[in-house]
Parts: C-alpha cells; sequence; structure tokens
C-alpha cells in the first residue's frame, strides 16, 4: 500500500492514484510527470515481469500487411501493467476480455469487441480483469521489430514527436 509521506514523487503518485480511483480527468502534464515514476515503480517492484518473463506471460504474435504492421498480445487476467509510449496515432482493436484503462483522460472500462484510436504521447496503466486480446495496427514499410519499435514507440515524453502544445 502507498502511504503519504514528504517524498515529492509519493505525494504525486498518491495524487495521481486518487483521480483514478475517483474517476477525474487528469491533466495531461501531470499525467506525463507522473507515468514515469510509476512505470519505475512497476519494474523495480519484486513481483514484476519485465521482458523475457513478461513476453512469455503475455505470449505476442506479428503479422505484416501491405505498409501494416499487426502486433497481438494476448495478456492473461490478474495483472497490472504499464504500456510503452506511443509516438504515432493508430487504431486499436480489443477482441475479446476487459480491462481498466487509465490514461490522461481518467479510466475507463475496455470490454471486447471493441475498437478505439491511440494518439501520440498515449500510455496508458492497464488492469487485466479478463483474458484479453489486444492488437494494434500500425502504417509501417519496416519489418524488422527492432525498427517498427524505434519507429513507433518513445523513449520518452521528451521525444520531439510528443512536444506538448
Amino acid at each position: 500500500m502507498l502511504e503519504k509521506t514528504s517524498d515529492n514523487n509519493t505525494r504525486e503518485v498518491y495524487s495521481f492514484i486518487e483521480k483514478v480511483r475517483n474517476n477525474q480527468k487528469i491533466n495531461i502534464k501531470e499525467f506525463r510527470k507522473v507515468m514515469p515514476i510509476v512505470q519505475e515503480m512497476f519494474v523495480n517492484h519484486e513481483k514484476s515481469m519485465v521482458g523475457k518473463q513478461f513476453d512469455d506471460h503475455n505470449p505476442l504474435e506479428h503479422s505484416f500487411g501491405d505498409g501494416l504492421y499487426i502486433r497481438k498480445i494476448f495478456m492473461p487476467a490478474g495483472q497490472l501493467m504499464v504500456t510503452k509510449i506511443h509516438k504515432k496515432k493508430h487504431p486499436y482493436f480489443v477482441l475479446k476480455g476487459e480491462c481498466d484503462v487509465v490514461s490522461e483522460d481518467g479510466t475507463q472500462k475496455v470490454k471486447g469487441p471493441y475498437n478505439g484510436i491511440t494518439l501520440p504521447g498515449t500510455q496508458r496503466l492497464i488492469y487485466v480483469r479478463e483474458d484479453t486480446i489486444w492488437i494494434t495496427v500500425h502504417a509501417t514499410d519496416k519489418t524488422d521489430l527492432k525498427e517498427i519499435e524505434e519507429e513507433v514507440i518513445a523513449k520518452d515524453f521528451s521525444d520531439p514527436l510528443l512536444k506538448l502544445k
């Protein structure tokens, strides 16, 4: 459990969690400031799954169309995850399952079948309530997964493509 302390990061995360609990819209600057802290907390948590362990638990399928990369992930129920930061606008599809999705727009319950658009700068905190299949589609002529990730995923919110106006 997260407790209030004098530590600035902890206070900011606590305030963020309270807004999420109350389904309040989160200011984009606040969201972009807090999410790297939340992500670091996840990565450093003793029960956290990262790298190969995460990939093994959440299997991916990659396919390609003319100028398209399609990424399909199976996410088992009961996990909390932080997504990567998206650089480009693209569609996504939830084929089955149910998730609580936190973004700068607040909390949204997503239940498949569902589709939406991911905007540049989007990062999500997702609680997977039911086994879920989530597909994203990205416009690219690349077929190398590392090159695709460099093209569509930002390392952090300081990426020039994600500048706030």
